[in-house]
Formats: structure tokens, sequence, C-alpha cells
């Protein structure tokens, strides 16, 4: 534990355990560092939601002003209920057996959530994780070398998805 005293003009500056000492005089600081503004203060939660709106705003203001000019903008306004629930319940009166089409939501339902258990109990075991996604990997460069490099390949692809279009949907 040295302690070294060196005179320098009026101040004097210990070194103790090899550590700078602080200044003390305001003249000598300024002369020599470089100080930073402080901080706005933090602001609350309500001040914060008026400047995630700003946006929004920047774009109501473009949509008047194209307005103005007499160009037309599409609406971009949320979609009424009304116009989701319409089209949902005009394909529940077509329905012939409704007891079939809820028993097979349900289905769904039971059978997504029983996956996404399985999914997250796989992600918890080790090294799993890591050798699924690298068969993903493999997977994947297989697949766009084998159907999407080549022109002849890409479109016997899109023949073959066109035929499954059809099969599923029907022909109209």
């Amino acid at each position: 534990m040295a302690t070294t005293i060196h005179s320098m003009s009026t101040t004097s500056t210990t070194l103790i355990d090899g550590k700078a000492p602080l200044r003390q005089s305001a003249a000598a600081a300024s002369s020599q560092c470089v100080t930073l503004p402080p901080l706005p203060p933090r602001l609350p939660l309500q001040q914060k939601r008026v400047w995630n709106t700003t946006g929004y705003s920047r774009k109501l203001a473009r949509n008047v002003a194209a307005m103005a000019t007499g160009e037309a903008t599409p609406e971009a306004g949320p979609p009424d209920a009304e116009e989701l629930i319409k089209p949902i319940q005009e394909a529940w009166e077509k329905v012939e057996d409704k007891y079939a089409v809820s028993s097979l939501v349900v289905a769904g339902v039971v059978f997504l959530w029983g996956s996404t258990g399985l999914i997250s109990a796989i992600d918890r075991l080790p090294l799993i994780p890591g050798v699924l996604e690298l068969v993903g990997i493999g997977y994947t460069g297989w697949f766009v070398y084998k159907n999407l490099i080549y022109k002849p390949d890409r479109e016997a692809l899109v023949e073959k998805i066109k035929g499954t279009y059809k099969d599923i949907i029907g022909s109209s």
C-alpha cells in the first residue's frame, strides 16, 4: 500500500493502490474533462403512448393531404366485427351436420393443445432441439436443391401443387 504524493503547482495528487485520485479543482477538471449533459427524466407511461401514436398521426395527416389533392386512398381502418362474423354465420348455416363439424373443431383444439405440450417436452430434453434443428436445415437444403434450383423442377413442383389443390377443392 504505497502512497506517493506529488506536488503539482497548487494541487496535490495521491495514488493509493494504483488508483487515480479524483481532481479537486473545478478549473483543472474543466480543462481536461469532457462532460455529457444529464439524461432527461423518465416519462410516465401515458406520455410514452403519445409518442407511439405519432407514427399513426403522420399516416393520418398524409391521408388527409392526399384527399385534399384529390387522390383516392383506400380505407385503412380496422374491420368491423359484423364484417368478420357475418361470413362465419353464413357458412355455419350452410353446414348440414353441425354436430360433426363442432366435434372436429373440439378434436382439433385438443390436438393442438396436446401437440404444444409434446413439443415443449421435447424442447426441454438436452441435445434433441439442436438435432431436430439440424435435420430441418438439412431437409430444407435438400428440398431447395431438388425442387427450386432448376426451372423444370420448379415447374413440376408448381404443377404438383396445382394438382393437389384441384384434388382438395375440386374442379368448378
